[in-house]
């Protein structure tokens, strides 16, 4: 009978065991010396080795004539454990005998001495699915247990275990397979099962694995059903990895600001019966590669995916930035969250598409960050708004009469007085976030190329790249709007000019302003009031701000004093 390959392939010594050398070196070294504990805890994600490190330690325990650790695998007790013809190991499930009544058939099993070998060893796999009731009733069994029984404990989930059954066993953390190790593994396994398995195949069987050799024994057992060369595209159709084009033109669109053609792709997927919580699933894990992609070098050894998906993904990258990133995820996140709430899944989904494809409906912090990012990179679009213009004059010619003597030749047309148009109400329409932001500065004029009229009239500031260069190194977002602009200075002001408009709204908070005096004084010397080439200074707009409005009294005494009324100090006192 056919046996599945990480059946066949379940390691049968210590040695065998991969990526968890600091446990069965111990584990080894234990009972070389005969100084095995009474319980041990086994904990790590699946696939790790936990089971079979305990199927082994049994083995060890009770093996008549063990190798450095190891159990021989050919005396009696070695065969009887793994046929399962020796009683005196036992495996339970924890998940379906998770009872107190369970609990207490098994503490009544440890007064029984073995019947074959040296001790009772008690295997409990996922341990973490006992009851309150049925840990508490294990507490005293396992922390002094008869000498002739062992319990070894796995689980995945050790979060879940009371404090008081971590602290009566000796607990030992099974790591993740590294990629590389796995890889070995499956060459090996490959070889002696006659298939073809390429490196690039093994490496993608690898990294679906996730750290799990039992996955990855799997997978290689389904990719050899195939009958074919087990490569990387028949790994990625196999594992389910492969068809992800939709995701790909669904980011493509979330780029492109393209919100017709997201709802598109929602509603064919919706139509293929596409669920829409694993779509958001497999949106937001892509968007996860696109933020390694832009985060580190080596994005290939974190991503999992294809050689030919990380080349699309990196560059599908290029059209974002790490902002945009982040706050696409937040959206997807929360849609995720509504969806498990109930909401209806579809709906959801085109609420999500709507907010990524149109960043300007989001005003929360990420969003903002994002439009900020965009905007820096170049990659805003920018929704054009019908303006009204004014109606040009209609200009009518007349026909050219025959020359004669009455008429002169070089007559000029009449023009028509244009219609008054009709009253349009006034559009107090704010413009958009994008829209004020996006405003162009004029091109740049360089200081070599300012006139001499105009350096004698406006005095150009010939130091301010230095101030320029000073204000880029303490705030990106300052630098950006001062960028293409220059200076001039009239006596003690000091006015840029060619500057992004929004600038006035910066120079008006306390903190950018002292961040552009210090630098204009630290490049010059002296101390100049700043201010938008055009503006008023610092002292007019002060100047013109209105004073406090006087109080009733004050404004009876200014009037009387106007109409020469004279009042006494104790009648003011009194009014």
């Amino acid at each position: 009978m056919y046996q599945v390959l990480y059946r066949k392939w379940r390691p049968q010594v210590f040695s065998d065991v991969v990526g968890q050398e600091h446990i069965t070196r111990t584990l080894m070294s234990a009972v070389e010396q005969n100084r095995v504990s009474h319980a041990y805890l086994f904990t790590g994600s699946r696939g790790t080795g936990k089971t079979s490190c305990a199927k082994i330690l049994a083995k060890a325990v009770n093996c008549e004539h063990p190798v450095e650790g190891n159990p021989c695998n050919e005396c009696a007790s070695c065969k009887g454990i793994d046929n399962g013809s020796i009683v005196d190991v036992v495996e339970i499930d924890a998940a379906s005998n998770n009872g107190v009544d369970n609990i207490r058939d098994l503490r009544e099993e440890t007064n029984y001495m073995p019947s074959q070998v040296k001790y009772r060893v008690f295997i409990i796999d996922e341990v973490h699915m006992l009851s309150t009731g049925a840990f508490n009733a294990l507490l005293k069994t396992l922390e002094e247990p008869p000498e002739h029984v062992k319990f070894i404990l796995a689980t995945t989930e050790v979060h879940k275990l009371p404090a008081t059954i971590l602290s009566r066993c000796q607990r030992f953390d099974f790591k993740r397979i590294s990629a590389e190790d796995i890889c070995k593994r499956l060459k090996l396994v490959a070889e002696k099962e006659n298939i073809e398995l390429t490196d690039s195949g093994a490496m993608l069987i690898a990294r679906v694995a996730d750290g799990g050799m039992r996955d990855a024994l799997s997978i290689l057992d389904r990719c050899s059903s195939f009958g074919e060369k087990v490569d990387e595209t028949l790994v990625a159709k196999a594992s389910g990895i492969a068809g992800r084009e939709h995701i790909f033109a669904l980011t493509e669109t979330i780029a492109s600001h393209d919100t017709q053609g997201a709802l598109n792709i929602v509603a064919s997927l919706y139509q293929d019966s596409c669920d829409m919580e694993r779509l958001m699933s497999s949106l937001i894990e892509h968007l996860r590669n696109i933020m390694i992609c832009l985060s580190v070098k080596n994005a290939s050894e974190l991503i999992l995916a294809s050689e030919s998906d990380i080349e699309k993904t990196k560059a599908q990258a290029q059209s974002f930035t790490v902002e945009t990133v982040i706050s696409c995820m937040d959206t997807v996140n929360a849609a995720i969250t509504d969806m498990k709430k109930g909401a209806g899944k579809r709906i959801t989904a085109e609420m999500a598409v709507i907010k990524l494809t149109t960043p300007a409906l989001s005003t929360d912090n990420a969003s903002i960050l994002r439009r900020l990012s965009e905007l820096e990179n170049g990659t805003v679009t920018v929704t054009k708004k019908a303006s009204v213009e004014t109606p040009k004059p209609i200009i009518k010619e007349e026909p050219k009469p025959e020359p004669n003597e009455e008429t002169p030749v070089n007559k000029e047309p009449s023009v028509e007085a244009p219609p008054i148009p009709e009253e349009t109400p006034e559009v107090n329409e704010e413009p958009s976030f994008e829209s004020i932001l996006n405003t162009q500065a004029p091109p740049e004029k360089k200081a070599e190329e300012v006139t001499e009229a105009e350096a004698v009239s406006e005095g150009v500031f010939k130091q301010w790249d230095k101030v320029k260069k000073i204000i880029s190194q303490n705030n990106p977002i300052l630098t950006s709007f001062i960028s293409k602009s220059s200076a001039v200075v009239s006596g003690n002001v000091l006015q840029i000019k060619d500057a992004n408009p929004i600038l006035e709204n910066f120079i008006n908070q306390k903190e950018y302003y002292s961040l552009l005096e210090n630098a204009v004084k630290s490049v010059s010397g002296n101390k100049y009031r700043i201010t938008l080439f055009g503006k008023k200074a610092e002292t007019e707009i002060k100047a013109d701000v209105p004073e406090e409005e006087e109080s009733g009294l004050d404004a009876i005494l200014k009037k009387a004093q106007q109409l020469n009324i004279q009042i006494s100090e104790e009648q003011g006192d009194t009014l």
